[in-house]
Formats: structure tokens, sequence, C-alpha cells
């Protein structure tokens, strides 16, 4: 990655990124997908007692299902176990393969188990924290959310806090489609429309010339 490169790519991350301050909630709402750190990050909420019951959301979405065989949920809970969440304080949805698939499917596990928070922290990636809430206030916006992700600089996210099985030139491909899904979905009445910014907009113009294109949407 040169330098130019770096620098557009950070420009997405910044936009992307929400920073919003943690506060008491009913429920801890994970989106799960290739970044086991999100995981992390809401075992430690949990911990830090931010919110009393912690729900796993995620099958095998587009990337995940190219290298793995057990579902994004199952996985995350384990590692939230192995922290130390009671089992009892876990809900698991393990079939959705989309972030609208997140709300929808967990919207409907929440009836079966007669739950009904009214306040939730979701976590998820650094660079999907903003096409979270656009979704979320969408999909629930009778619900109040604070969207969070592991706490984490570009460069050290960049380097060695995603999985493994992506390089950077990935990482950087899935942010350019993230920022592209945010202008789509809100016209396609799939999120709550989001201002971008034309510095964010040209910085993703240039990347997408750049050959970072391997997560758009045709």
């Amino acid at each position: 990655m040169d330098y130019r490169t770096r620098a557009l790519a950070e420009e997405l991350w910044d936009y992307l990124k929400l920073n919003q301050q943690i506060e008491k909630s009913d429920a801890i709402l994970v989106l799960c997908s290739h970044d086991i750190r999100v995981a992390e990050r809401a075992a430690q909420l949990f911990l830090e007692e931010w919110a009393p019951l912690v729900i796993f959301s995620g099958g095998l979405g587009s990337i995940t299902r190219t290298f793995w065989t057990e579902p994004e949920a199952d996985q995350f809970a384990a590692i939230a176990i192995g922290m130390g969440v009671p089992q009892e304080r876990i809900l698991i949805e393990n079939r959705s393969t989309n972030t609208g698939e997140n709300f929808r499917f967990t919207g409907t596990l929440l009836i079966e188990k007669g739950f009904d928070p009214r306040k939730f922290i979701v976590v998820q990636k650094p660079y999907m924290e903003r096409r979270s809430f656009a979704t979320f206030r969408k999909m629930w916006p009778e619900k109040d959310v604070i969207v969070t992700s592991p706490q984490v600089a570009f460069d050290e996210y960049l380097g060695s806090y995603t999985n493994h099985s992506l390089s950077v030139d990935d990482v950087i491909s899935i942010m350019v489609g993230d920022l592209q899904r945010i202008k789509v979905y809100a016209e396609k009445d799939l999120q709550i429309p989001q201002e971008i910014p034309p510095e964010v907009w040209s910085a993703y113009e240039e990347l997408v010339r750049s050959g970072y294109d391997g997560h758009l949407i045709v």
C-alpha cells in the first residue's frame, strides 16, 4: 500500500467510523463477520456491565463462506463464553447473511424468546459503524442505538487487527464497497440517508479507479 492509497483509505475510515460514546443499554447486538475481535469487544462491554444480554447475529456471509464452515455467530459466542460471558446471557441468530437480515432475523428471535430491548449497543467492525447505524435506524426506528467497534487505530487495524485470511488490499476493497452501499442502499430505502462529504466520495472514486473494486455491488 503506497502513501496515496493509505491516505485515501483513511479518508473513508474516518467517515465510516462514528465514534459514539457508550451508554448503559438493554442489550448488546453483535453483527458478526470475519473479524473475531468484534466478539472480544462485545464480551468486554458485557463484562463491564454496559448491558445484561448479548445477541450474536450472523450465519456465513459472502466473505466468510469462502474460509469458514461454522456460522459466525456460533464462533463469536464461543469466544465470549471463553472470556467469561455466561451462556445464559447469550442469544444466537446464525442464519443471516447480510446486515439487513441481521436485524430482521434478530427481531424475530427476540419475539420468540420474549425479549423487547429498547436500547441497543451494536458492535461491529470499525468501518461498518456508519452503515450499521443507518440500517438499524431504518429497520428499528422506535428503538435507541449506540454503535461501537474494537477500539483500534487505522494503521493498527490494517496491520494486525483483521482476519489473517484477508490482505490489506482486501480490507480496503471491503471499505470501498461499504461506502458505496451507504449511498446505494439509502436510494433503495434500505437504510436512512447519510450525507457523504465530497472529499470522501472523491477518495472512494479514486480508490475504485485504482482497482479497489472487488466488493462493489452492480
